[in-house]
């Protein structure tokens, strides 16, 4: 017996954002409510556009006879998160073609299935019922935390390994057959208040979360706490909920009648993008640091992109990387997908590869029953090191991943990877 992991811990090698990342966090519903504001019109055109692009689920079919592995994801691919759900379902798909393409697992081929969770919980434990009516062994998923919480309780009872690329909630890893590719958020917090004093980004911090969201309002407990330690002054702290996420010009001018030169955003980028957008037309002059949450915002349609402009988030992944196996991962990404990959998509993708690595490990083979797959694969996540997309990765036996955090800012419209003081690198060190 495993013992059960205790996750109120926060990670010493710390935060995201996926990007993955976690990120990536979820509510037990649709948090995307629009009105006739710009941002929010874009929000909708975005949501539609994306649920016809999701019409494929990255399924792939083993070629050959004889066994197979069968590795199933979930996560939200029609709707306003859809960036974070086509981002993790394709992203491990990229990796499973790759692989099957190298000789497979342990000389067997993956045969693999994404499912749409529509970013709800019930719809979600459906699309993971579905996935096991299927044959599937292993899970990667699900994508938003709540979600990823909710299937947690029934892979517990079914013995099934669950790897969330995304899910970033503490107890997302409650239970030891779940494992985890990005940031715990009370580490987006703590690491996010760290960045900002040692790299001098601001003085006076605005806070705008959701406080009906366990990602958010996680995340923002954390800052608070840490930004005391690091002297940051936080001015305004300012909730909203699900119910009342379209109009943010209450939350803005008080940060505007504070004074404050730096909101931080633990939010999704749908939200984000409002935010942006009513700030402009209020006139709030001030810098904005976000979460993994805020990946993705690029990519939506009818979104004014200058209004990004310096807008900045901790994310262990930067599409303009130039190392071989990024620019070998988007191109692939964009000649299937006509998309460049977020952090979400590059977290799965080291997932995958994390689940290879732990079963060649332990010589894991599809004849094993899922609980004898379960345990041996979470006996050799702790025994490998994953040289990914998004870092150079070991995991815990509490399902913590430790890698390298990053900062990234947006210029001209794309993400640049941002320089940081030695003591702000130094600090958040694996």
């Amino acid at each position: 017996m495993k013992m059960k992991k205790f996750m109120s811990v926060v990670l010493t090698a710390a935060m995201a954002t996926g990007l993955l990342a976690g990120c990536g966090s979820s509510s037990t519903g649709s948090s995307s409510s629009t009105t006739t504001s710009e941002a929010s019109t874009s929000t909708a055109e975005a949501a539609g556009s994306t649920a016809a692009a999701a019409d494929a689920n990255g399924e792939v079919k083993a070629t050959g006879d004889g066994p197979t592995f069968k590795i199933g994801a979930i996560g939200p691919l029609t709707g306003a998160a859809a960036q974070y759900g086509q981002g993790v379902v394709w992203g491990a798909e990229e990796a499973v073609k790759e692989i099957n393409a190298a000789g497979g697992i342990n000389g067997y081929q993956i045969e693999y299935k994404g499912e749409d969770d529509e970013l709800d919980n019930e719809k979600s434990v459906n699309a993971y019922n579905t996935l096991k009516d299927w044959g599937m062994q292993m899970l990667v998923g699900s994508t938003t935390s709540a979600c990823s919480i909710a299937v947690s309780e029934r892979t517990k009872a079914d013995s099934m390994f669950q790897l969330t690329p995304s899910g970033s909630a503490a107890d997302c890893v409650k239970y030891d057959n779940v494992f985890r590719v990005c940031f715990a958020d009370p580490a987006q917090g703590t690491k996010s208040a760290e960045y900002i004093a040692k790299n001098k980004l601001a003085e006076n911090v605005g806070i705008i979360y959701d406080s009906s969201d366990v990602y958010s309002s996680g995340i923002e407990a954390a800052f608070v706490k840490e930004a005391e330690k690091q002297g940051l002054k936080v001015s305004v702290e300012e909730a909203f909920t699900a119910d009342s996420n379209t109009d943010f010009t209450a939350q803005l001018q008080k940060c505007k009648d504070a004074g404050v030169d730096l909101v931080f955003l633990p939010i999704y980028y749908t939200q984000a993008a409002t935010i942006l957008t009513q700030a402009d037309t209020l006139g709030l002059d001030a810098k904005y640091f976000g979460c993994d949450g805020l990946d993705g915002m690029l990519d939506m349609k009818n979104f004014n992109k200058e209004l990004a402009e310096g807008v900045m988030l901790l994310t262990p992944f930067s599409a303009t990387a130039t190392d071989d196996a990024t620019q070998k991962f988007v191109a692939a990404f964009k000649a299937d997908h006509d998309q460049t990959p977020n952090q979400f998509a590059a977290d799965a993708y080291d997932a995958i590869y994390a689940i290879k690595a732990a079963a060649e490990k332990e010589n894991v083979t599809p004849d094993m029953s899922v609980a004898d797959i379960e345990a041996a694969l979470a006996k050799g996540m702790t025994e490998v090191t994953v040289e990914g997309l998004t870092g150079t990765i070991t995991w815990q036996a509490s399902g913590e991943p430790d890698k390298e955090p990053k900062a990234v800012v947006i210029k001209d419209g794309a993400y640049e990877m941002m320089e940081s003081t030695s003591e702000a690198t130094s600090s958040t060190a694996a």
